[in-house]
């Protein structure tokens, strides 16, 4: 019985991830952690994936708190505090339910910066509702959406939170452009060889109400795109 609510819930939790969430420094419920040896840095890292797959919930500090006692006493053989084959099953309408309301708040956010930008000097939108402004005019060629592109990118949400980069890894990416989401496919063709456009990508021509991990739902994303070559 534990093992199939185990699987219900991860299934219900893990989506296809973003990049994993950098930071600079540790903390654990306040207080700083001491990082030292590269084992220490990898269970620092596991928390951080888990921390990415019910960061769309938005816990509070005392509902974490509670999260991370159910998980101390699991993982170190404790005795459990509540029956898990009880509330186990209630545990997939409770998470979605949590993700749908911030997935709604955030829409309404989303929607005031989506205008917002629109309204920004030099910036155009088109019919579907992209935001795009030319940083730098390219002198190439503009790809079709059955092209594969060469580009580099910086991601941020409307926060300026970082969740994707080709910059700061210090490699460009190659795809095809027809396998990425809709906001890419329709504005990196407006962008000629050679420049660089900021493209803000409203919720549904993004990932729509339900965000892969360090995305929220719902959320409007930020890209600052070079395109550097047409495979």
């Amino acid at each position: 019985m534990r093992s199939k609510l185990l699987t219900m819930v991860l299934l219900s939790l893990v989506v296809t991830p973003a990049c994993a969430s950098e930071s600079s420094s540790a903390t654990a419920q306040g207080g700083a952690v001491s990082l030292e040896t590269d084992d220490e840095r990898i269970l620092y890292t596991l928390g951080q994936i888990l921390g990415d797959n019910v960061a769309s919930v938005n816990l509070t500090e005392d509902e974490l708190a509670i999260v991370v006692a159910g998980f101390s006493d699991n993982v170190l053989g404790r005795d459990e505090q509540v029956p898990i084959d009880d509330y186990g099953p209630l545990l997939q309408a409770f998470m979605q339910g949590r993700m749908e309301a911030a997935s709604e708040a955030e829409l309404v956010e989303a929607t005031a910066f989506v205008e917002q930008q629109a309204a920004t000097a030099g910036a155009t939108q088109t019919d579907s509702g992209i935001v795009i402004t030319e940083v730098v005019a390219g002198d190439g060629a503009n790809p079709a959406e059955t092209d594969t592109v060469t580009v580099h990118y910086h991601g941020t949400l409307r926060d300026g939170t970082v969740f994707d980069s080709s910059v700061e890894r210090g490699e460009p990416a190659t795809f095809p452009l027809n396998q990425v989401i809709p906001c890419w496919r329709e504005a990196v063709q407006t962008i000629k060889v050679g420049g660089t456009s900021r493209i803000v990508c409203p919720p549904d021509m993004a990932y729509g109400p339900v965000g892969p991990p360090g995305i929220p739902g719902n959320a409007a994303l930020m890209f600052e795109v070079e395109l550097l070559g047409i495979e």
